[in-house]
């Protein structure tokens, strides 16, 4: 027969540590004034910029028009316009590739096109390096530059330090969260400024303010959205909806299957869960996002799963030793789920951490909220469920022997 582990040795440490982190939890959103909202809670500009120095300018001399085209194969100059046949001018990597052969091709080809470099060293720059802004009008014109951009893969990464310090010059009275976005070689980031009374930020201004600090022409718009105020507090209310259905559920699914003092334990032990992630999101300053309230729930289910566990163990232990004292019945349940709690556990957290060493920004925060959640999950299952449990059985048999001894 397995030896038992007593578990119930730890109870009352475990107890103590768990109100020392409830109540370091509720400090932390105090003392921190709240979350570090990320872009989905908070009103304002959301815009997505990739950094990235000019190549060249392209200007369009003719009386017909032209505009331009990209893939991943080249460039294509389409020229159209009143009376004269439609045709397309491609400069493909594969015949072109560096920046000055496809200049010397369009001069060669095509007439009332101009090509401006942005410095000499830029014919070097090697074709499948180009960047091109998706925001920028395709139709060339001869006031206005097209400007093209490349990013070469050997240059050092911008550090996100280097955005924020950015934001940060006087004239910009705005609150900025930054967030990378794809693996520091991109040099994409996501740039969020919360909206104020006095007046919204426009997605110029952000350029404007990049372009101050990294060159002019270098900054590429990839997306910019606002976020209605409306619409920011209504996901933060859903948020609160959603995790208190959860619980609801929770509590009436344990209650329905099993005792009420396992769906009560049921429930502390998730609400525990919740604190230790908020305590954790809060005091290392993580952005809370739709991702966060993600990984709650995903932590959430896994708890509960490990709890509803437990409780059908303890209920055939109680079937199959009658005689035994819930305690002894109690450590048993958990000796006998406690290799397969930890196994499942850290079999899930080997892919999880797979997600956290692979990827970057908010799956990498989501990755690392999971993992500490799952830590949290076994604790609860091991020690605030089980003790919490113990205790209701103990208070109810003395409240039957206070009964028995008054009758």
């Amino acid at each position: 027969m397995k030896k038992t582990i007593h578990f119930s040795k730890f109870f009352i440490p475990a107890a103590i540590i768990s109100a020392v982190l409830v109540i370091f939890s509720v400090f932390g959103l105090v003392y921190n004034k709240g979350f570090a909202l990320g872009v989905d809670f908070e009103a304002g500009l959301i815009q997505e910029v990739q950094i990235a120095p000019p190549a060249f300018g392209l200007r369009w001399n003719g009386m017909s028009n032209a505009e331009i085209q990209h893939d991943s194969n080249g460039i294509y100059i389409i020229i159209f316009g009143s009376g004269i046949e439609s045709s397309t001018v491609p400069f493909l990597y594969a015949a072109h590739p560096t920046v000055g052969a496809i200049k010397r091709a369009m001069e060669e080809q095509i007439e009332d096109i101009q090509m401006e470099l942005d410095s000499a060293a830029n014919e070097s720059v090697i074709s499948p390096w180009l960047k091109f802004n998706p925001h920028m009008d395709p139709l060339l014109n001869n006031e206005t530059p097209y400007i093209v951009h490349y990013l070469n893969p050997e240059k050092a990464p911008i550090d996100i330090s280097e955005i924020r310090s950015a934001m940060e010059v006087d004239d910009f009275k705005h609150n900025v969260s930054v967030q990378n976005l794809g693996t520091p070689a991109d040099r994409q980031f996501m740039i969020r400024v919360e909206a104020k009374e006095e007046g919204r930020v426009t997605s110029n201004e952000i350029v404007n303010v990049l372009e101050a600090a990294f060159g002019k022409d270098s900054i590429i718009v990839l997306r910019f959205d606002e976020v209605d105020s409306r619409f920011s507090k209504d996901l933060t209310d859903q948020a609160g909806v959603l995790i208190s259905l959860t619980l609801l559920l929770i509590l009436i699914y344990s209650a329905i299957r099993f005792r009420l003092q396992f769906a009560v334990g049921a429930v502390i032990a998730i609400i525990y869960d919740v604190l230790v992630i908020i305590a954790f999101v809060v005091w290392t300053r993580m952005e809370f996002t739709t991702l966060t309230i993600a990984a709650i729930l995903t932590i959430l289910g896994y708890s509960t799963n490990n709890t509803i566990i437990l409780f059908d163990r303890i209920r055939e232990n109680l079937r199959i030793y009658p005689d035994n004292s819930f305690l002894d019945v109690l450590n048993m349940s958990l000796t006998g789920i406690f290799g397969r709690t930890i196994i499942t556990t850290a079999s899930t957290m080997l892919a999880v951490m797979a997600l956290f060493i692979f990827t970057t920004g908010s799956m990498k925060d989501f990755a690392l909220a999971l993992l500490v959640g799952m830590l949290s999950g076994v604790y609860t299952t091991l020690f605030i469920v089980s003790g919490f449990v113990y205790l209701w059985d103990r208070l109810r048999a003395n409240k039957k022997k206070k009964k028995a001894v008054t009758a």
